[in-house]
């Protein structure tokens, strides 16, 4: 029963023990065997009784259990990555521990350069499934009188076929053998992250069917210890749909119900409308349902689906929840990307970083603008997320307003160009009277106020134009000849053949043409030659 199999009720076995002076090795054996007990708390339990263990004769019982297992190793160094792998089936302990005794059953190298897949007959480490990626921590090689011989670091649990392979690195001596005892545990902090984002998940889940439509079926997740993705079938979400969900999975987080999972036949589940599970997905005869609210594993709750991932214990572990992104990944797919808890508190001041960024960005365009409001990083995360809402708030107020003052700036910029172009054109008019052409220089010109010029200027000069200006370290060319002369000039011909004398480049159409170049010392030389080659007609 599921009773007598639990994990947590193994301490109990010590307890119901008749008075004896000795618990024997093969008892302590299946204490570590079947509950994945350590031997050195099965002695501190026993001596708390006024028992002894049967040490030698556990020992024992390990060292056959080693001895089975390097038999059953394959000789030859096979990819796991291949399916190769024929090892029995890993016991996973990680619902209800973190750190374990395990024997190793294989190591074999991995695909990377100092990488190994180690195989292990129990692990703590949930490996890579249903999105959840797979966890990470350490490995400890013991050797005689409990000193360490290798440490290890796991960097990643994946499973092929019913085994899970360690991705591992040594940090410290050397690797494990098939056979040898070794102590895991899990990256716990890494974990609680992983599960925190797992459940809120399923949350978000169900909010979907809540504020969005019954219809927001699930196609596709990620969940790892910086944030979470979940991809459901759905037309654009309003950013008031948005809102809504989010407040009501921060209002499910903050009523701290109870998450619990039980296991029960799938053809039970298949009959209940209530428990979610997917389409097209291969479930064995018995599967765990996890759900949230209701009384524990009642099968009552608000929220129930079909999960084999690790998940908190009550909601209120979740923390704080932010959607920070809503987007379509494909025809009639979006994607959530969210943040919870100590992801949401790194989110917010990252973004904070970003909004100091884009309000030093606007305070150069328009240094009057208000101050950002402030952002306390040191403040509790749900006060972390409303300051960056507040700051949110005005920043876009403040571009709107710098967006507004742009457009003023830029008329009364264009109308002071006009009008200066005006005069200008008025003074080139009046210097040129009588000639068929107009080669001159505007003093402290850009391209803008050349071209500008020009257009006042040639309803007033029949002939050719050719402009030259400088401001600062760049050099400005225009040409303009009216249509009726582009058989014997070409504007474009014109700035592609005096522009490299200022050191630059240009080009356009017949009538109209722009250059720029870097040498101001050469206009002079520039406009001669322009002079000389609207002459030559």
């Amino acid at each position: 029963s599921e009773e007598r199999d639990h994990p947590s009720h193994s301490s109990r076995h010590v307890a119901d023990l008749p008075e004896r002076p000795q618990i024997s090795g093969e008892f302590a054996f299946k204490l570590y065997d079947t509950y994945g007990f350590p031997l050195d708390l099965t002695e501190l339990m026993a001596r708390e009784h006024g028992l002894t263990v049967d040490v030698a004769g556990f020992e024992k019982l390990m060292e056959e259990q080693r001895e089975r297992a390097r038999k059953a190793q394959k000789k030859q160094e096979i990819s796991v990555e291949e399916g190769e792998l024929k090892v029995e089936p890993t016991k996973f302990l990680g619902y209800d521990f973190l750190e374990t005794e395990s024997v190793v059953e294989t190591v074999l190298p991995g695909k990377k350069s100092g990488e190994l897949n180690i195989v292990l007959d129990r692990t703590p480490f949930y490996a890579e499934m249903g999105g959840q990626v797979g966890d990470r921590g350490l490995l400890h090689v013991p050797g005689h009188d409990w000193t360490e011989v290798g440490k290890l670091r796991i960097t990643d649990t994946q499973k092929r076929g019913d085994a899970f392979i360690h991705r591992a690195v040594i940090a410290e001596g050397r690797a494990p053998e098939s056979g040898e005892a070794v102590r895991v545990s899990v990256d716990a902090d890494r974990r609680r992250a992983i599960q925190g984002h797992h459940t809120v998940t399923h949350l978000l889940h169900w909010g979907l069917h809540q504020i969005v439509s019954p219809d927001a079926t699930q196609k596709g997740s990620y969940v790892g210890p910086d944030k979470l993705t979940f991809d459901f079938s759905s037309a654009a979400l309003t950013k008031q749909q948005v809102r809504d969900v989010e407040k009501l999975v921060n209002e499910k987080i903050a009523e701290n119900a109870p998450v619990s999972w039980t296991e029960i036949p799938y053809a039970k589940a298949r009959n209940r409308n209530d428990i979610i599970q997917f389409f097209g997905e291969k479930y064995g005869d018995i599967v765990r349902v996890l759900q949230i609210g209701g009384a524990p594993r009642a099968l009552n709750g608000y929220s129930m689906e079909l999960c084999g991932g690790t998940h908190v214990n009550s909601t209120g572990e979740i923390g704080p929840f932010r959607i920070v992104r809503e987007e379509a990944i494909a025809a009639g797919t979006r994607r959530i990307e969210a943040v919870a808890g100590h992801a949401a508190r790194n989110w917010a001041k990252q973004e904070a970083a970003r909004q100091q960024e884009k309000f030093e960005l606007l305070a150069r365009k328009k240094p009057d603008i208000a101050v950002l409001p402030l952002f306390e990083s040191e403040a509790a995360t749900t006060e972390m997320l409303e300051q960056i809402d507040a700051r949110a708030t005005h920043l876009e107020k403040v571009e709107a307003e710098v967006r507004e003052w742009e457009k003023r700036s830029a008329k009364a910029t264009e109308a002071k160009i006009r009008s200066r172009a005006a005069q200008i054109a008025n003074d080139l008019a009046r210097s040129h009277a009588g000639r068929n052409f107009c080669v001159a220089e505007v003093p402290d010109a850009d391209g803008k106020l050349l071209q500008a010029v020009v257009e006042a200027l040639k309803r007033k000069i029949k002939g050719p134009i050719f402009l030259a200006g400088a401001r600062d370290t760049s050099v400005a060319l225009v040409a303009y000849v009216p249509k009726e002369l582009t058989r014997k000039f070409q504007a474009n011909k014109l700035i592609q053949q005096i522009a490299p004398i200022v050191g630059g480049k240009g080009g356009g159409r017949l009538e109209s043409a722009q250059g720029a170049g870097k040498d101001a010392s050469k206009i002079n030389e520039a406009l001669t030659e322009a002079k000389r080659l609207l002459s030559l007609a």
